[in-house]
């Protein structure tokens, strides 16, 4: 199901229609209605509220009233329509329009029977089993938090706020849909030429291979476009991973005029006024740049308390849930999904942060919170999770990862990753039905 502009227009009126509900008493209009007011009635039957309508949320969603019709699901998330990051390197370059990445939550509420509300969740109140919204707060009997990720711009400027606007502004990384995306596009097909430097955040953050995509993509319009530029990547990684084989012969063999790998560089310090790096691997100067910062757990993990801590008592930046059945120990009503997860293993410590797992997630809690509702034995399922990097566009060619995962006799969770190092354009037949795939399963 694509999502043209008529739809888009007239999904943005009609939200208003889907927000908050005013108490009876109140003399105030629904769209402005308190924080302190009830947003829905208290519901008849058991009520699962999910906060994020990315890849986990909208599935959870979806897959909640699929096992289980009688459920009272409710899908609070910021943005009016679904932006599908995983596709988003393909549409920075003209490969897709963004009518290919994104979708209508409304169509898929009403027609599974599930409510979708636009708004902005500002607090929780796990003791009173309450999310907290800018239109006013809900109960729940069970919560899924999926908070997705945030910059950790604070590893860079401390506390220097102006510096980390700038930054996002004006050097978007463009890992969280909203309006950088349309940034980053505009400074990659305006670029005349000269040094574009990209900064990789460390691990773990949102799509491992996806930053080498993204490089590959620009570097080859650059060569369409005869355009004399270099595109320098700070790696604080010691070397490419994964699928460093297939990006490393893409670097060499497509794109050694219009690519520079330097692996190893952790940042040092970001002066994104004078467009200066410093890294352990040397000073870097560039014309534009995309500045990632390091990954974290969306801003709603950390509302919601849900952050784990070291065996020092440090905050992780990661959720701390139980690895099989991943709720936290101490509320096992709260459940948190996809990329906001910590450590689930000390084997490989993180699931990739990516679309593929937060759905595969979404349907597993989804099992597990009909199966405790229904009173059955819960069984432990694991994700699996798949790839597909784009690395040519004429002709098209793309690599792959493939993860799967099993618990070992120990009882701990074991990872086997599989790098398609091979580019051909199988891959990219591949990649487009997985996606058709993960559409249909999500919206269909």
């Amino acid at each position: 199901m694509n999502f043209n502009r008529r739809q888009f227009l007239a999904a943005g009126a009609a939200l208003g229609a889907t927000g908050a509900i005013a108490a009876p008493s109140s003399p105030l209009p629904f769209l402005i209605q308190m924080q302190s007011d009830p947003l829905l009635p208290k519901a008849t039957g058991k009520r699962v509220v999910i906060c994020g309508g990315g890849w986990g949320g909208v599935s959870a969603a979806k897959h909640l009233k699929v096992l289980d019709p009688s459920l009272d699901v409710v899908l609070l998330e910021r943005n009016p329509v679904f932006f599908a990051c995983p596709m988003s390197n393909k549409w920075l370059v003209d490969v897709v329009d963004a009518q290919f990445l994104t979708f209508s939550y409304l169509d898929v509420a009403q027609k599974y029977g599930y409510q979708f509300i636009q708004t902005e969740v500002t607090a929780f109140e796990r003791d009173k089993k309450r999310v907290v919204t800018a239109q006013g707060w809900i109960d729940y009997d069970y919560l899924i938090v999926g908070a997705g990720i945030r910059y950790n711009y604070e590893a860079w400027f401390g506390n220097d706020r102006k510096a980390a606007d700038y930054t996002k502004a004006m050097f978007p990384a463009a890992y969280i849909p909203t309006a950088e995306h349309f940034k980053l596009k505009q400074g990659i097909q305006n670029f005349q030429g000269g040094d574009l430097v990209m900064t990789l955040p460390p691990p773990p953050h949102r799509c491992p291979p996806s930053p080498y995509e993204r490089a590959c993509l620009i570097a080859d319009l650059f060569k369409q476009r005869k355009i004399k530029g270099k595109i320098t990547i700070l790696d604080p990684k010691p070397s490419i991973m994964p699928i460093g084989g297939g990006y490393k012969d893409a670097f060499e063999e497509l794109y050694k005029d219009q690519i520079v790998y330097v692996p190893k560089a952790q940042i040092q310090e970001v002066d994104p006024f004078n467009k200066r790096i410093k890294t352990t691997a040397g000073d870097f100067k560039f014309d534009h740049s995309i500045l990632m910062a390091p990954h974290q757990a969306g801003d709603m993990a950390w509302k919601a308390g849900v952050i784990g801590r070291d065996a020092e008592g440090k905050l992780t930046g990661w959720a701390g849930v139980d690895p099989f059945f991943l709720n936290l120990k101490d509320d096992p009503d709260t459940y948190v999904i996809g990329d906001a997860v910590g450590v689930v293993s000390p084997l490989f410590k993180y699931y990739p942060k990516a679309g593929h797992v937060a759905n595969a997630h979404a349907k597993i809690v989804a099992k597990y919170i009909t199966d405790r509702i229904k009173g059955r034995e819960l069984k432990p399922a694991l994700p699996d999770n798949l790839c597909f990097m784009m690395v040519k566009t004429q002709p098209q060619e793309a690599i792959a990862v493939r993860f799967k995962y099993w618990v070992n006799d120990k009882g701990l969770i074991v990872q086997d990753q599989d790098d398609d190092n091979l580019r051909r354009p199988e891959l990219v037949t591949e990649d487009f039905q997985w996606f058709a795939g993960k559409v249909e399963d999500m919206f269909g």
